[in-house]
């Protein structure tokens, strides 16, 4: 019996990343059709989407651990466990909740000390982020829109990163909100509260601007006239992991940063 597992299925995208950014991913033998960080990782034999599984092919697979992610993934994780296989479900929702999960997934797999470096290394590029926003001139109104129809505000992790980015998120009460259908919100509500700037990661689907624009209303909104319509793609800032902290908020200040009045 080796110590630590040695046989690992991940069922979403950011517990993948951040094995192979501890030096493990040749320990993964099952990863998310959906992965696409590193590049490599979708050489691994694909065993799931988000909500549904192959869970023969992962008994194939013979894991000695299966990771995956949320209330979304509950009735995988229970299948598993019914098939006698070890499932760890995180649920991380918040940019320190990510970082506790990292160093998490250290411990569980032997590598606590490179775990907690790369912890630190991602949480002091963040407060270097903070920093250089902090030194903005203004920081715009922010809408992001995590789903269209119905339109749904950002989770909470994306709501932090936009404002360690130097926005200023329009539905703050919404951000602790862990469920996606206790954050929808009305499109003329929206419209009423006037978001200067608009970001948009429909997971799954193309962001149509076009869509955005033609909500009945929004003509008056001022992202609208203004043309501050973006997508972040989804495999960046909706990943609650290292992509979200790296080239996620990175991609949120670069926008915010060009579009604030100097």
């Amino acid at each position: 019996m080796p110590r630590y597992p040695e046989r690992i299925v991940c069922l979403t995208e950011e517990t993948t990343e951040t094995l192979y950014l501890l030096g493990q991913g040749h320990r993964i033998v099952g990863v998310s059709g959906y992965t696409v960080r590193p590049p490599e990782a979708r050489q691994k034999p694909k065993i799931s989407a988000f909500i549904n599984a192959k869970f023969d092919k992962i008994e194939a697979l013979q894991p000695d651990l299966v990771l995956a992610f949320s209330d979304l993934q509950a009735d995988l994780a229970s299948e598993l466990v019914r098939r006698g296989i070890t499932v760890v479900t995180f649920n991380q929702r918040t940019v320190a909740e990510i970082l506790q999960m990292i160093r998490m997934l250290g411990g569980l797999v032997g590598c606590q000390r490179e775990a907690e470096q790369l912890a630190d290394r991602l949480s002091a590029d963040l407060d270097r982020l903070r920093d250089a926003a902090s030194r903005l001139p203004g920081r715009l109104r922010t809408f992001f829109e995590e789903w269209d129809e119905p339109l749904i505000s950002a989770i909470r992790w994306v709501e932090e990163l936009v404002e360690i980015a130097g926005g200023a998120p329009i539905f703050p009460e919404l951000s602790a909100a862990r469920l996606a259908k206790d954050r929808i919100v009305d499109p003329a509500e929206v419209a009423r509260r006037d978001p200067q700037i608009v970001f948009a990661s429909w997971c799954g689907k193309k962001v149509r601007a076009e869509t955005i624009r033609s909500r009945p209303g929004w003509d008056r909104v001022s992202a609208v006239r203004d043309d501050r319509i973006y997508e972040i793609k989804s495999t960046y800032i909706l990943q609650p992991g290292p992509a979200s902290l790296t080239e996620g908020v990175r991609r949120l200040h670069e926008v915010l940063s060009s579009q604030i009045p100097r």
